[in-house]
């Protein structure tokens, strides 16, 4: 089970972490109203391809990648999503869309979009559709060594899809 070892792993880096059980949920946006936790800071975790090799970004709930921002960020020159079927084999502890930001766990580089590291605390999930890891950003970025860049724009939400965004 992947909440057991990223455990084991922020245990043993001595790092302070809290465990929130939500009811199941595949979506960021309904995520962050079930936690209540402000989808600005609930990092979601996107693997795309550049020039055939597998990358995880993370980027906050409230936002969608700019292939065109990430293209230049990386300086590749093919950017996709990538299909579940090519990264599936990478995550055999975690349901599928429910991978932790750890990319260092799975020999992937990481990409973190720049205004996700202006928060003190994120939140993300943690191998399940109903378990989050809320932790400091700064740990978070020490464990992982992420690149910063400006990769995505948020998304415009309708006044009645509120999602827990505003916080």
């Amino acid at each position: 089970m992947m909440l057991n070892r990223l455990r084991d792993f922020l245990d043993r880096n001595n790092v302070k972490y809290t465990i929130i059980s939500h009811s199941q949920a595949f979506t960021a946006q309904e995520i962050a109203m079930i936690a209540h936790i402000p989808g600005k800071t609930l990092a979601k975790t996107v693997i795309v391809k550049v020039d055939g090799k597998l990358l995880m970004v993370v980027l906050p709930a409230t936002d969608m990648v700019d292939f065109k921002l990430l293209k230049k960020s990386v300086g590749g020159t093919t950017v996709q999503l990538a299909g579940e079927d090519e990264f599936r084999y990478r995550f055999p502890e975690s349901e599928l869309g429910a991978m932790p930001p750890f990319g260092n766990l799975y020999n992937m580089d990481v990409l973190v979009a720049d205004d996700l590291a202006e928060d003190e605390e994120i939140a993300f999930n943690a191998g399940s559709h109903r378990e989050l890891v809320k932790m400091a950003y700064k740990d978070f970025a020490e464990l992982v060594q992420p690149k910063l860049a400006k990769l995505s724009v948020r998304k415009h939400i309708h006044a009645d899809e509120n999602w827990g965004y505003n916080a």
